[in-house]
């Protein structure tokens, strides 16, 4: 079997909701980030690429009909390249890049770019139709994030919390305090704010050009969730999800705009092209919790692709861990024996800090630790994400 190389990638800046690529489709948004991965690599024959595989979760307004092979199209791609669209809602754009990895090393694929989007922005309202003839009922629903068109035989079996209400779940059965959450979004924020001052997230950002109908068109090429904030204010910040509850908007991941693609290449392609891998991705798994604690599904598939691996937490240099809410990702680390501040976990932040657009957000961490293993001289890293309506997915990513 060929091993699945991560040669090079990029993304987006994140932008904040209805903030500055709030007026870019996510159509136009990934194929700005095709291309600029193409130009990086003049030297492959992207004609040969075998397919395009993007996340993303909503696929209910502009990016529907399969946003990949739209993108493809928009980037200028030759035509005949596919596009695939794939959609485990927070892990998407990390299910896309164990997807294409597996290709690769089945032998059915050599060049596979790989990654998701998502514009949490333009996330439409939907209607449904009437069940009746002459129903008088009307339903709106939000797509931006959470349940709609609610089957009742899943709601009275496993409930239908929302996602704050899942991370006050866990909070609560795995006693992770409101004053211990504050301190990790507190982290997050701080090493974001170092790593965006230090140009670290620049070596990993594609700046997008947003035309203007006067004047010069707007750049944007920095991330645009982080805040400045102090254990005190993140303290005063009331808990609008359960009474007396510890989950709030700043130990929360952020809802945003945003795109990532890497590309993942066979021993084959690598010599034929004389490509430089950055990494591998050396394996992936998936794995089912109850969906009221959704937020602990990284424990199950992180035990699960270790084992596969014959490795433990011991042989993990990095990790990666998006931090949907600070209550999940504390009980996350101390299911799987990892201290709460330990600084090779997101040692540039997370989505706290960050953001979160959904489908784009497992291929940003999967960048991420590719690009940090590279800078420590580390071996491996954990990449792992919960996943609504209860699971988890984790992919092991090794220096080259």
């Amino acid at each position: 079997m060929s091993h699945a190389y991560l040669v090079t990638g990029t993304r987006s800046a994140f932008g904040r909701y209805g903030g500055a690529l709030s007026g870019v489709r996510p159509d136009d948004l990934a194929a700005d980030v095709i291309r600029a991965v193409v130009a990086m690599l003049p030297e492959v024959n992207w004609a040969s690429v075998d397919d395009v595989i993007l996340g993303n979760a909503n696929q209910a307004g502009e990016d529907n009909r399969d946003v990949a092979r739209m993108a493809v199209l928009l980037s200028g791609l030759p035509v005949d390249v596919s596009g695939s669209t794939v959609n485990r809602l927070c892990g998407s754009g990390a299910d896309a890049i164990a997807t294409g990895a597996r290709a690769i090393r089945a032998g059915e694929a050599d060049l596979i770019l790989a990654g998701g989007v998502e514009s949490m922005s333009r996330a439409p309202f939907v209607i449904p139709k009437a069940t009746s003839a002459y129903s008088r009922t009307a339903e709106m629903y939000d797509t931006t994030i959470g349940w709609r068109f609610v089957n009742a035989k899943l709601k009275s079996q496993y409930g239908i919390d929302s996602m704050p209400e899942t991370a006050e779940n866990v909070a609560e059965q795995f006693g992770v305090s409101r004053a211990d959450q504050d301190a990790f979004a507190l982290r997050s924020q701080e090493r974001a704010a170092g790593a965006q001052a230090s140009g670290r997230f620049a070596e990993e950002i594609t700046p997008i050009v947003i035309p203007q109908r006067r004047g010069e068109p707007i750049v944007v090429d920095r991330d645009e969730h982080l805040r400045t904030t102090s254990l005190a204010a993140l303290a005063a910040l009331p808990t609008p999800f359960r009474p007396g509850g510890s989950v709030t908007a700043g130990n929360a991941s952020g809802v945003n705009d945003g795109a990532a693609v890497v590309l993942l290449a066979s021993e084959r392609a690598v010599a034929k092209y004389g490509l430089s891998p950055i990494a591998r991705i050396a394996g992936a798994a998936t794995a089912g919790v109850e969906p009221r604690i959704m937020g602990i599904g990284p424990v199950a598939s992180s035990r699960r692709l270790l084992s596969r691996q014959g490795l433990s937490m011991a042989d993990i240099d990095l990790v990666e861990l998006n931090e949907a809410f600070a209550a999940q990702a504390l009980a996350v680390l101390r299911q799987l024996g990892v201290p709460d501040d330990a600084e090779y976990v997101n040692p540039h932040g997370g989505a706290i800090a960050l953001g979160h657009p959904l489908g784009a957000t497992g291929a940003r961490l999967t960048l991420t630790a590719a690009l940090e293993l590279q800078h420590r001289q580390a071996e491996r890293a954990l990449v792992t994400m919960c996943v609504g309506v209860g699971q988890g997915i984790s992919l092991l990513v090794e220096r080259v």
